[in-house]
């Protein structure tokens, strides 16, 4: 039962680990280039496996102590993951234990795969869902590994290695762009911070707008349904 499980999850997953054991190198990279070292990446990876937040984290766990900080940036960041969890409330009911790992493993990746994917006639999908999860999580923690590795073993300088985030979501900002016909997601992120940018500088500019851009989504859900009925 399971191996049937694993022979219809690993397929689904390539793609992911095509992209994670890219950035998941760049992280590892770039734990190593700031002296954070082998150990505290992986155990990072193993135990908070969050992307984009991880590449956050170099910088909070170098700066001072402040946890309230960390706290609110960190519910900023993944914020999504609330209304993740809330689509996949009856996916994951009566998985007993798995259930569990299923939570704590949620990414964008997993999550776009099990909203999707069905397993196949003869296939437990408690087990297909469960190690397409440990399979994305497993990619993750090994380019991780493998990029504070080279890390040791290649001198160079890293500087602007951290861009890699940044690149990123300006990808996502312009799949964004393309999938909404009128930007109204892009317009909203971009004005939002923009605005919190010149009211708060660019120290401090983050939390507020992110806070501001989940309150001004939140307020367009409901006149952006009824047009889309109204189509």
């Amino acid at each position: 039962m399971k191996q049937r499980a694993l022979r219809a999850a690993l397929p689904l997953t390539l793609p992911v680990c095509v992209g994670f054991l890219t950035l998941g190198t760049s992280y590892g990279f770039l734990m190593q280039s700031q002296g954070l070292g082998f150990l505290l990446t992986l155990l990072s990876s193993l135990f908070v496996f969050a992307g984009s937040l991880q590449f956050v984290s170099v910088g909070l766990l170098l700066a001072g102590f402040d946890p309230l900080h960390v706290f609110f940036l960190t519910l900023m960041i993944n914020a999504r993951h609330l209304f993740y969890g809330l689509s996949m409330l009856e996916q994951y009911r009566g998985l007993g234990w798995k259930k569990v790992y299923l939570i704590f493993g949620m990414c964008d990746e997993t999550f776009s795969i099990h909203c999707a994917a069905r397993p196949p006639e003869g296939v437990d999908k408690g087990w297909f869902l469960f190690f397409i999860t440990l399979l994305d999580h497993l990619y993750w923690i090994a380019g991780s590994a493998l990029g504070a590795l080279l890390g040791r073993l290649i001198r160079f300088d890293a500087t602007g290695l951290d861009f890699v985030m940044t690149a990123l979501f300006v990808v996502i900002f312009l799949n964004q762009w393309d999938e909404s016909p009128t930007h109204r997601p892009a317009l909203t992120g971009a004005g939002c911070a923009l605005l919190c940018l010149a009211l708060f500088g660019s120290e401090n500019f983050l939390l507020p707008a992110m806070g501001l851009i989940l309150l001004c989504l939140s307020l367009g859900l409901r006149p952006a349904r009824k047009e889309a009925n109204a189509q």
